[in-house]
This record gives C-alpha cells, structure tokens and sequence, in this order.
C-alpha cells in the first residue's frame, strides 16, 4: 500500500509543486486547506506521515494525539521549527526539515528590499501611475562606499554578502560563532553586535528564531545603531520587537524597514484579506508608514525554490520509509 501523507495549509502553488515531484515517488497524498491544530488533528487519522508549514501548530497534545493514531513522521516544507514542540515528538515522531530551498532565493529578496527603499521605488511606482512625475522625497543614496551589517552568516547570509560586496559595499557581521577563516578569504570583519550596529549603513538579519534571538531587534538596539538605518528582516519575525520599531521609525531613527516577515503574520500572511479590515493594530501602523515595505513572507519563492522544498520534503519521507540516515532530522 502507498504510503499516506496528510498536507496541511495547502497551497495551488503547494499541490502544483509536489505533484509533480511526486510522480516519481508514488506517495498518496491528500492536501488540506486548512493549518493544523487541535480542531483538525483528527485528519490525520490513518496517515503514516503528515507535511506542515511554518504557521501549522505542532505542540504536546497535537503530537500525542497524531502518535495515537498512528502517525510515525512530521515533515516540516521549511527551514523553520520553531511551530514543533520537539520534547513532545521525541521517542513518538520523528521530524524532519528543509535546511535550504534557495538561499539566492532569500538573499535576492533581501536585496529587492533594499533597493527598494533605497531608490523609493514603491513611492515612484504609485506616483507615475496618477500622472505624478515629480522627485521630490524619492532621494537615496549609493550603496557603493557604505556598510552593511550582516547578523548571521550562514547560507543566505553569504550569498547576500556576495551581491552587496558587488555593489562596492563594506561588510560587517556577527555571528554567535564567527567563521574567521571565511572572513579573511572574502574580506569582510566580524565585530561585535554593538560594533554592528554603530557602523552600519544597512541592517539585514539572517538567524533563526531562538530564545537568545527573540526581540534582538528591541529599543536599545535600536538607540546603538545610526541615524538613518536601514533595516531588513527576512528570517523570522519575532527577531524584531515591532512597537520599537514603529518608534524608531517615528523618531527618524530608522530610516526605513523591508519586511518579508512580521512577528504576529498568522493569521493574515499567504491569504487573501483584501476585503477585511486588518485589525492587528501594529500591523496597520507598520503598513501606514511610507519607508517601509511589508512582503507576506514571500522571500523563498521561486520556482527552484519551490522545487527544492518538493524534492527534499519527499526524499526525506522515502529515506525514512527505507530506514536510512535522515540527514535533515531536526532533534
């Protein structure tokens, strides 16, 4: 019998992707709209395996219910874990992950984000479109001589320092664990956090969720950087705690922020609320401000990203099936 894999917050793009990819592994798969939680953990009744997503809720009554029922695996189409509650999952499921779909996909986005705000070009953008050519207000600045302060340097991280060094920019990082020999062989300096932020021009974070991450982005962060910084969030939103943010911004402190994530984004980001009032309130502030950019978390999507997250969600699951290494166990 075919191996049953139960989808949760399902996509078109979603079926598109792992259908294809599939044909080749032969799994029966039955998508949900829906994300997972207590309501609809029943779905997973008579599955082997279930595949979330990063706003799908993975906690000890969901885990102990699913392990009731038989399931023996969680595959997460994502990098991200922090929606698993991996005491529970441990000696009942096994969970696994995809550490990297397209970190160009990602660093790439981050750029866009710069640029962007930067060069005003969401402002030019609706201006021309009501017959206004006019510059004024769209002034930046050349990104050739400044510095960015890069925090992380995995993956994503790197390819990024590699476009902005392409510009002519001076890079700075920190990392909890400084990789010195890449440093020298790229030129860039690790400093210390507060080193980063007196120095750089342009903020981009690139780590992930933790308890020691959570809210790294606060007011006093905020109060060491530079007047005039740009700020852009392309891994997790709770890495900026957003109402000091939305100071920093008021106090011209922060000159802009690109975000492709934002700390409270379930719930609205990957649907449709066009025809609702937003009533996240922070949110709604965030989006009146017009030096900042909200994404809806869309920085991994690409076509070879979404290929990627199909292949390795999928091979994970078949490597578990035949009892092999699984190299992107998350434990």
């Amino acid at each position: 019998m075919a191996f049953k894999i139960a989808f949760f917050d399902t996509k078109p793009y979603d079926r598109a992707s792992f259908d294809e990819v599939n044909e080749k592994y032969g799994f029966e798969i039955l998508y949900h709209k829906g994300q997972l939680n207590r309501n609809n953990v029943v779905l997973t009744q008579g599955m082997d395996a279930i595949c979330i997503f990063v706003h799908d809720t993975a906690d000890t009554a969901i885990i102990e219910q699913m392990a009731g029922y038989g399931v023996k695996l969680i595959a997460l189409r994502a990098a991200g874990y922090n929606n698993v509650d991996l005491a529970a999952a441990k000696d009942k499921l096994k969970v696994v992950r995809v550490p990297a779909y397209s970190p160009y996909a990602v660093a790439e986005h981050a750029v866009a984000l710069m640029l962007a705000l930067n060069r005003k070009i969401h402002r030019a953008y609706w201006r021309t479109r009501d017959g206004n050519f006019a510059l004024h207000g769209l002034m930046g600045f050349d990104m050739n001589g400044k510095t960015a302060g890069i925090i992380g340097t995995g993956k994503i991280a790197r390819i990024l320092i590699r476009i902005l060094q392409g510009f002519g920019m001076k890079v700075v990082a920190y990392d909890l664990y400084p990789d010195e020999k890449y440093a020298r062989e790229v030129g860039i300096s690790y400093v210390s956090l507060d080193g980063l932020y007196a120095q750089a021009d342009m903020i981009s974070l690139h780590v992930p969720l933790t308890d020691q991450t959570k809210n790294m982005i606060d007011a006093q962060s905020i109060a060491k950087m530079k007047e005039g910084t740009i700020i852009i969030n392309t891994s997790r939103g709770q890495l900026i705690h957003t109402n000091a943010l939305i100071e920093g911004l008021k106090s011209k402190k922060i000159a802009a922020a690109g975000l492709d994530v934002y700390e409270e984004e379930e719930g609205y980001f990957y649907e449709d609320q066009s025809d609702k009032i937003i009533d996240d309130d922070v949110l709604a502030r965030l989006l009146s401000f017009n030096n900042v950019i909200v994404t809806s978390h869309q920085g991994f999507f690409t076509r070879e990203a979404m290929h990627n997250i199909a292949e390795t969600t999928l091979q994970n699951i078949q490597d578990f099936i035949d009892g092999k290494t699984l190299v992107n166990e998350v434990s």
